[in-house]
């Protein structure tokens, strides 16, 4: 009951009401995936997700063309795989 009860008095986290972002983070498109995968697979699966990145809303089926690796392991290679063309920075919002 303990545990409950700390549950209950934690404070909620309020979203801002600052612009909205365009796109999926890539966190959540990856989370829909079984690993190991190939990527010819992610595409068909995922291809038309819209992802977030640094430079905008991009779908991942343009991301995984740039991609040279042809199957991913885990879901961190996925990840890392991305990250190296898209980047990891702050996400633009929408204007």
């Amino acid at each position: 009951m303990a545990d409950e009860e700390a549950e209950d008095e934690a404070p909620a986290v309020e979203l801002g009401e600052g612009e909205t972002v365009e796109g999926a983070p890539l966190a959540q498109v990856a989370s829909r995936l079984t690993w190991p995968q190939e990527k010819s697979l992610i595409e068909r699966k995922e291809g038309d997700a819209v992802v977030r990145t640094p430079d905008g809303p991009q779908t991942l089926s343009d991301v995984l063309t740039k991609i040279d690796v042809t199957y991913f392991d885990t879901r961190q290679s996925f990840v890392e795989a991305v990250h190296g063309v898209v980047g990891a920075g702050p996400v633009e919002t929408e204007n």
